[in-house]
Formats: C-alpha cells, sequence, structure tokens
C-alpha cells in the first residue's frame, strides 16, 4: 500500500466516525486503527524493543482516552501514536524533533495537499479494469448528471421523481468532516521533513563525534578561552555562595518564620514559583558552560566541581520544596496544582541528576534534552492512566482535609466516592442541582461512540 491508500481509508473512516458526534470513543478507535496501520504494514522495521513499548503505550492510551476522555488522556494518546509514527518512519532522527514537525506540518499540509505529484500516483492506466471503469461508469455518469440538469429545468415532473426524496443527512457536516478527516490523514501519512532537521541532527546527538576533536571555542570573541574559563569559574562560585544564602533564607521562613494560615497558600505559590525559576535557570547555566570544548578541557576542573556543586544544591533547594509542599498538603490537603508541583519537582531532580551525567561522561546538551523528552512522555502516560480525582478525595476524606462539598464536586472521576460522602454527611440537600450529576447524565445519553466509559459504569442517580 502507498501513501494515498492510507490517507483515503483513514479519511472514509473519519466520516462515520465523527458525523453527528462529539470525540469520545471514536477518537480511541480512530488512534487504534492508526496504530494498527503502522504495525502492520510496517513491522519490518520495528527493530528495537523501544517499538513494542510505543505499540503498547498507544493502545493503552487509545483505551484510557475511551475511558475518562480527558485532556490528559488525549494527550497521551496524541504523543504515543506520532512517537509510534515518528519512530517507525524516522529512524535516524531525534525523538525531540517530532515536535518541530508536527507543529509545522499543521500549517504546511494546507499548502502541500495541492502539490498533487507529491503524493497522488504517476502513471497511464494500463489496467483493463480501470479503463473499463472509466469508459463505462465515469463518462457515462458526467454526461448524464449535466442532462438531468437541463431536463429537471424544462419539466417538473421529470425533476420530482427524483428530487421529491429527501435524505436526513446534513450535508455540510459531512463536509465539515470529511475535509477535517482527510487534513488530519493527509499530515499524518504524508508528513514532511525538512532538509535542514536531517542536516542538523547530526547535532542532537548524545555523544560527540569521535572522529573529529572538538574544539573548544570561544563563546565571545572579544574574550580567550582562559578569560572565559575565569569568568565561569567565578560565576559559579558567586552563585554557589548566593544560593547557599538563599537556601538558609528559604528554609527557615518554611520551617521556623511563623506565617498565618491564611498567608500560606500565597507564601507557598510565590517559593514554589521562585524555585521553578531556579531549577530552570541553573539548568540553562550548565548548558552555557558546558556546550562544546569544557567537557574536555583539563584545565577546567574547577569549573566541573563548582557546577556539579551547583546542581547539588539546586538538588538540596528541591527536597526542601518538596517538604513544604507536603507541609502545605497536610494543612490543607491534596489537589491537582500540589499533584502538579509534586510531579514538576521530580522532573526537576530527573533532570539535575542527568545534567550531572552530562558533566561527569562528557556529553552534549542535546544528551539531556533527548532524555527528559522521555520522561516527559512517561509522565503524561502516568497522568492518564491514573485516576487523580479519586485519589484527592480518598486522601483528603482520609485526612479530612480539602473535604469542600463544591471542591469534591469539581474533581474529575471520583462520582461514586463523592455521592457516598454526601450521603453520609447530608450534603445532598445542599447541592440538588449539582452541576456534576447534570454532566454524567450528558455522557450517559450520548450515543456510543461520543461517550466516556467510566460514565457507564456509574450508577443513575434516583
Amino acid at each position: 500500500m502507498k501513501k494515498i491508500h492510507f490517507i483515503l481509508v483513514c479519511s472514509i473512516l473519519f466520516i462515520p466516525l465523527f458525523y453527528n458526534e462529539s470525540v469520545g470513543v471514536n477518537l480511541a478507535i480512530f488512534g487504534l486503527v492508526l496504530t494498527g496501520l503502522i504495525c502492520y504494514y510496517f513491522q519490518d522495521r520495528f527493530t528495537d524493543r523501544s517499538h513494542l513499548v510505543l505499540v503498547v503505550t498507544s493502545v493503552l492510551s487509545c483505551l484510557a482516552f475511551a475511558w475518562y476522555g480527558d485532556f490528559a488522556s488525549f494527550l497521551a494518546l496524541a504523543m504515543s501514536v506520532l512517537f509510534l509514527q515518528f519512530k517507525t518512519q524516522e529512524t535516524k532522527l531525534k525523538m525531540i524533533q517530532v515536535f518541530p514537525i508536527v507543529f509545522l506540518n499543521a500549517f504546511t499540509s494546507l499548502g502541500r495537499v495541492f502539490m498533487f505529484s507529491q503524493w497522488l500516483p504517476q502513471r497511464e492506466i494500463n489496467n483493463n479494469f480501470a479503463k473499463k471503469l472509466v469508459a463505462y461508469v465515469m463518462i457515462p455518469a458526467v454526461f448524464l448528471m449535466l442532462f438531468f440538469v437541463v431536463y429537471s429545468f424544462g419539466s417538473d415532473h421529470f425533476s420530482s421523481l427524483f428530487t421529491d426524496y429527501r435524505l436526513d443527512i446534513d450535508m455540510v457536516q459531512i463536509l465539515l468532516i470529511s475535509i477535517l478527516g482527510f487534513y488530519i490523514s493527509f499530515s499524518f501519512w504524508n508528513y514532511w521533513v525538512p532538509d535542514v532537521c536531517y542536516d542538523k541532527n547530526p547535532m542532537l546527538d548524545n555523544d560527540f563525534d569521535t572522529e573529529a576533536p572538538v574544539s573548544n571555542q570561544n563563546t565571545f570573541s572579544f574574550l580567550d578561552l582562559d578569560f572565559e574559563r575565569k569568568s565561569g569559574e567565578i560565576t559559579l562560585l558567586l552563585l554557589n555562595v548566593m544560593l547557599l544564602i538563599f537556601i538558609a533564607t528559604y528554609n527557615y521562613e518554611q520551617f521556623f518564620e511563623v506565617i498565618k494560615t491564611s498567608q500560606l497558600s500565597a507564601a507557598t505559590h510565590e517559593r514554589v514559583n521562585s524555585v521553578i525559576f531556579s531549577i530552570l535557570m541553573a539548568v540553562g547555566v550548565i548548558l552555557f558552560y558546558f556546550k562544546g570544548g569544557f567537557n574536555f578541557d583539563e584545565k577546567a576542573l574547577n569549573l566541573k566541581r563548582l557546577a556539579k556543586l551547583w546542581l547539588l544544591l539546586n538538588g538540596v533547594l528541591i527536597v526542601s520544596t518538596i517538604i513544604k509542599n507536603s507541609e502545605y498538603v497536610s494543612f490543607f490537603g491534596l489537589t491537582y496544582k500540589r499533584l502538579g508541583v509534586y510531579a514538576f519537582l521530580i522532573l526537576a531532580i530527573i533532570g539535575l541528576v542527568y545534567a550531572f551525567l552530562k558533566i561527569k561522561n562528557q556529553k552534549t546538551n542535546a544528551y539531556l534534552f533527548n532524555q527528559m523528552v522521555w520522561y516527559f512522555y512517561g509522565t503524561v502516560l502516568l497522568c492518564s492512566f491514573v485516576n487523580w480525582g479519586n485519589l484527592i478525595m480518598t486522601y483528603n476524606i482520609s485526612v479530612n482535609k480539602g473535604v469542600e462539598p463544591r471542591f469534591l464536586s469539581d474533581l474529575n472521576f471520583n462520582d461514586e466516592a463523592r455521592r457516598a460522602y454526601f450521603s453520609l454527611h447530608h450534603l445532598d440537600t445542599l447541592f440538588v442541582d449539582d452541576p456534576r450529576e447534570g454532566e454524567i447524565q450528558r455522557y450517559q445519553e450520548a450515543p456510543f461512540l461520543s461517550k466516556a466509559l467510566y460514565y457507564e459504569f456509574i450508577s443513575t442517580k434516583k
């Protein structure tokens, strides 16, 4: 099969899946079809274990979206299928390039679809069946339609023989869905990778080129290498001293200074935000000073020691923030944002570890990004598979924190536990018109292809 076949099959399938439907099980089915087509027709390209892992995660992501139908599971589904397609088709390119390529094709596909020579087969019709189809069906059909229009204007009774019938079909919607399905299928199967992506791909390798020595070039033309090296040592020394002072004051304010409970939320958010920016800048500093020749510079031992100390101190700062976030949770209970803080801080620790390994093992800057892409993907998968709303509610009820009825009603996928809690504490009378119940009813009454299957296993409230 060629690209045109994949595009047509997926475009045609898209119409019955999404006509008169909202996004739900239909998107999961479409994702499974894409995964199945990739696995079947490109199985000879499945050369390592990562292909099998991506197939499994693609299937699980599709099932997760069919069950929850939320943004996290949608993002997991999209990333899984795109990663599988990219890993299968572009085996030599680094996975990090999938993001700019997808973004680029979202716009270029609008113009490339008219470049017919790139995706339509260019050959003479030598097949007798094809010739018969054109000669016996298509050409007569064109003339039949033309004369039908002419005769319809001349006789109302003739026209009524063919027009006094009405199909309950929304042609505008079908047209729009057909265009959207073709656009998605075309972009997925006939995506464009600019030559610059192949040319610059060696720059994204984890290791420096061993065949050619890495030159230690000046970052600034007006500074010699010795001055730049010394500048890095002074900068990192001062940053370490300042970070030590910041850690001391930060921990004093967190664990020794008395803060009013009403101000605890704002104070915690400010400190977490400062830590987030600190970590991002810390990684930026490391990437700036160890982007090339300094990885192999024998005179840069002090610079490397100071950089490792800088990473270690940032790790201490992250641990302090995790403790503070945990204290915040103990005061007010869990929320999605507080879980998000944990997720970011854990990713930050992983990033610092790989930054440390980059310096220790003399890796390229791209090494850090190549590794973190997979950890970010793993985080998205975890977010899509776990019922965080039910977990938050279960924890908050167990510690009797964050159990305000409105907050519990705003959580997702905790409906059975929420109903039981409201009934136990006689809160049903306060939330007779709970919007959450209306949402459950809406999902349960939706057609199968528009459903989120989670709601099919929620009992109807009497």
